[in-house]
């Protein structure tokens, strides 16, 4: 996403909320043009910038070199951009087998930490050993020729997921909005950001690969993650080794569809933590069972429309309850802020939203190239009316989040068209594609590993987890599925058929 999802996840993925799955694709596979042998320069590999990662997580191990990529593949004399990539080397070079391609998920977010984030969430140690950890700025994020929407606080911008559009007035607002966002889009663009797609992206990742002198490469993607992934299979099948995707948005791009079955992901998930809450009511006072919990959750949504608590309002607490979801390890979090919405508001302390101020926001990067790469992969609908109808539908039929995945978004109002189609799957190739996907997801539903599985044939596998939350291998805590993707990406062991991983024991 998260980082993203798999990190902070109150903060990173309200910004960089991982997409949804998508219905069509029409793009020829694979990238032959691109495929053909290409001379690059030796890398030049230094410490990273002082900004990538914690000082505490391997500081000394990680190393960063930049990776020059066409700005454009369809016109070389368009320029250069530089792609920044980290590398965490594999101590045992007698059981090194190649490079492991590293995705954190976004579109947006900052990859050249991941391979030290993983380390410290215990990716084991058979797979360190096994592969040099790449990870990887995609383009337009941080230090790779970061691009900008200009966005500023003053905007009161969401972040990925559009605002829940609680009633007419709330809609129109987000129309607003969105249309000021691709005004300033398109007004900044430098003649970057038409060229930031899940194409180009993948594009990057095979010039990666032979900056780093190899004949093939295997990828770990998260969210968003696993569509680029499921692209660069496709586009450059003979160049992959093993291919992991975790977490499924269902198709290499997000369309409209996928975003609004974010609705469905939450409901499929938000059980899980009703149980929680439910089972400790006697701490909480939030419901007994898990319908009361939910009720508590509708009374707290609406009371904060009319009445926002410490610049809190019903929009930005579904949110946070929506990221919530992520990790269940954020439930007593989330339960100790539900208690004190309900403290404030029967003591009526609540108040309007304060007015943002209009300097650059912290988010601007992330938000920019989520709707750089979402715009520009496919064509969005334009009409209103379309976003308005889906509004009232999903505010029925998915009550906890049909309003805000199913809002409009500034891809409606985008100042060009995608200069190509999106990246059509493709099922002619190896079987090197193990799909990890847990049952309960409230961004990548179980729907998006099933959709993916389906479109890939005999080249995938799907493993499914009875598990809740988003991020499955290393980032989730069922040791099945550990074994299954460990076994996979150090050994090759794939399994003969779609696999299944039981409810982790307590």
């Amino acid at each position: 996403m998260n980082r993203y999802d798999t990190r902070t996840a109150a903060v990173a993925a309200i910004s960089l909320v991982l997409v949804g799955c998508s219905t069509t694709s029409t793009a020829s596979q694979p990238d032959t043009a691109v495929q053909q042998p290409y001379s690059m320069p030796d890398l030049e590999w230094a410490s990273c910038p002082d900004d990538v990662g914690d000082p505490a997580e391997e500081p000394s191990r990680l190393q960063c070199a930049s990776v020059p990529v066409p700005i454009d593949y369809d016109d070389p004399d368009a320029g250069q951009i530089d792609v920044m990539i980290s590398r965490l080397p594999s101590q045992k070079p007698e059981e090194r087998r190649g490079v492991l391609l590293l995705n954190p998920g976004g579109p947006g977010g900052t990859g050249l930490d991941q391979p030290t984030f993983l380390v410290n969430r215990g990716m084991p140690q058979s797979v360190l050993d096994s592969y040099d950890l790449i990870g990887m700025d995609t383009r337009g994020v941080g230090h790779s020729s970061p691009i900008s929407c200009g966005f500023t606080d003053d905007l009161h911008y969401y972040g990925a997921v559009p605002p829940y559009a609680y009633d007419q007035a709330a809609f129109d607002e987000q129309v607003r909005t969105a249309r000021e966002v691709a005004r300033r889009c398109a007004a900044e663009d430098d003649g970057l950001l038409r060229h930031v797609s899940t194409t180009n992206m993948a594009r990057d990742l095979d010039r990666v690969r032979a900056a780093l002198g190899e004949d093939t490469a295997s990828f770990l993607g998260y969210s968003y993650g696993s569509a680029l992934g499921a692209a660069y299979a496709s586009m450059f099948p003979e160049s992959t080794d093993r291919i992991v995707l975790d977490s499924n948005i269902g198709d290499t791009h997000l369309d409209r569809a996928g975003m609004r079955r974010y609705s469905r992901g939450m409901e499929d998930t938000f059980p899980d933590l009703a149980r929680w809450m439910a089972e400790r009511h006697d701490r909480y006072g939030l419901g007994a069972t898990e319908d009361e919990v939910r009720a508590t959750y509708f009374d707290i949504a609406s009371r904060l429309d009319a009445t926002p608590v410490n610049g809190v309002d019903g929009r930005s607490f579904r949110l946070a309850t929506f990221v919530t979801l992520y990790n269940p390890a954020t439930y007593e979090t989330a339960a100790d802020a539900w208690v004190s919405y309900r403290r404030q508001l029967a003591a009526g302390q609540g108040g309007d939203l304060p007015q943002g101020a209009p300097v650059p926001s912290a988010g601007d990067n992330s938000w920019s190239v989520f709707l750089a790469v979402t715009c520009n992969d496919v064509e969005w609908p334009h009409d209103v009316t379309t976003y308005e109808n889906a509004v009232a539908t999903d505010r029925v039929d998915y009550p906890l989040f049909g309003a805000a995945a199913a809002n409009i978004m500034p891809c409606a109002f985008w100042a060009h068209a995608p200069t190509e189609p999106p990246v059509s799957i493709d099922s002619d190739g190896p079987t090197n594609i193990l799909i990890a996907q847990h049952r309960r997801d409230p961004v990548t539903p179980l729907r998006g590993g099933e959709l993916l599985d389906e479109r890939f044939g005999d080249r995938s596998r799907l493993l499914t987890v009875d598990g809740s939350g988003h991020g499955v291998f290393a980032l989730g805590t069922n040791p099945c599925a550990q074994e299954v993707v460990t076994d996979y990406l150090v050994d090759g062991t794939m399994p003969e058929k779609d696999a299944q991983c039981p409810r982790a024991t307590q």
